[in-house]
């Protein structure tokens, strides 16, 4: 009877190890659906074995056994093969895309570390190069429990008839100020490769302050995304480098040079967030250089332009 002695890996190895040896008499049979029946009991065995090194007191399901699994080793990357085997099922990427998209894991896959990686995403710990498209990482041992309400906007905007862009600013329009996972952009575009340049460009062409630990919020996990406030930038704001604004945030502190306020003060009743602002204004040729460029706070950016 399958798994009526899953918590016995010692009975599970004998009885596996028995069956491959009898199936010495099967491989010089001509029968090949007899060999075929002869494997299957071997197989399920073999299952078993892989889901009984986790106990049940520690994991009760497959999906458990997944995320015990990984919580393990997070940031390390760990291939399909093996959480198949601590699965113990056939339906294991299942498992995990319910673990990453419906209960708020973050885990990305190997295809969605290269395609950050390739806008400049900078994930230093990982042989990007390295990891293959069956491959997964737990970027954050803590599970974001409001994921649910998420996925439920997820589902609704991926079924609309619009492009790649649209569906990805509307998700993190209703997610304001809420960090959401490159897994979950990717899954409200249909799985679509381009969401990364298209949130790339949301943020570099069109203005909206979405950051990442590499583009103005170092206190963010790899792999997260947050749209800090629902309204687009100036157009002339829009124009200055990522490697530029990156290295006027790191210069100023990450702090604004009027105020000093900073994402450590930051609650939920606190529309803030940083900007970078030119000194000599863009219209006056004023130019996208570090020393033409400081850093403040919204609220600080928009008196100074209301006073000019």
């Amino acid at each position: 009877m399958r798994r009526s002695r899953q918590n016995d890996p010692e009975y599970l190895r004998n009885r596996l190890v028995d069956l491959l040896v009898h199936f010495k008499e099967e491989v010089h049979s001509g029968n090949l659906r007899k060999k075929v029946l002869s494997l299957v009991p071997a197989h399920n065995l073999l299952r078993d074995l892989g889901s009984s090194l986790i106990t049940k007191e520690d994991a009760s399901s497959a999906r458990d056994r997944i995320i015990y699994y990984m919580s393990k080793y997070p940031q390390t990357i760990i291939s399909g093969n093996e959480l198949m085997v601590v699965a113990g099922i056939g339906e294991w990427a299942r498992r995990v895309r319910e673990l990453r998209v419906q209960f708020g894991w973050s885990i990305i896959s190997g295809v969605t570390a290269k395609e950050m990686q390739a806008e400049e995403t900078n994930i230093d710990y990982l042989d990007v190069p390295a990891i293959g498209p069956d491959d997964y990482i737990l970027i954050d041992p803590d599970q974001d429990k409001e994921a649910a309400f998420r996925w439920n906007a997820a589902n609704e905007i991926r079924r609309k008839k619009v492009g790649v862009r649209e569906k990805i600013l509307e998700f993190l329009r209703r997610n304001t100020g809420e960090k959401v996972s490159g897994e979950e952009l990717r899954y409200v575009a249909n799985n679509r490769t381009e969401w990364a340049r298209r949130t790339r460009e949301l943020r570099t062409e069109h203005g909206w302050p979405i950051v990442t630990k590499t583009t103005g919020r170092p206190d963010l996990s790899i792999g997260v995304y947050l749209l800090e406030q629902d309204r687009q930038a100036p157009v002339h704001d829009r124009q200055i480098p990522d490697p530029v604004r990156r290295n006027v945030l790191v210069r100023d502190q990450h702090r604004c040079v009027e105020c000093k306020w900073s994402h450590d003060k930051w609650n939920r009743s606190d529309s803030r967030h940083l900007e970078v602002h030119h000194v000599k204004p863009h219209a006056q040729r004023g130019l996208n250089t570090e020393d033409n460029l400081v850093t403040l706070c919204n609220v600080c950016h928009d008196r100074v332009h209301s006073k000019k």
